[in-house]
């Protein structure tokens, strides 16, 4: 059996990522960072995972920009 996801609010995930709520927001429909969310009837809610995972994609080592 899979492990449950665990599903926070635009506002956690703002924290978490150190960004404003409102730079998700407009990354939904620009698609500028491309964070996957889920959209449960009018909520959305991203993933832990998916948040950690977008987090190991920017990472950066030694000399890069």
């Amino acid at each position: 059996m899979s492990e449950p996801k665990q599903l926070v609010k635009t506002a956690v995930a703002a924290k978490f990522l150190d960004l404003a709520p409102g730079t998700l927001e407009v990354d939904r429909s620009t698609r500028r960072i491309n964070i996957p969310y889920y959209k449960i009837g009018g909520a959305v809610r991203y993933d832990m995972n998916d948040l950690n995972k977008f987090l190991d994609s920017r990472k950066c080592v030694g000399t890069e920009r």
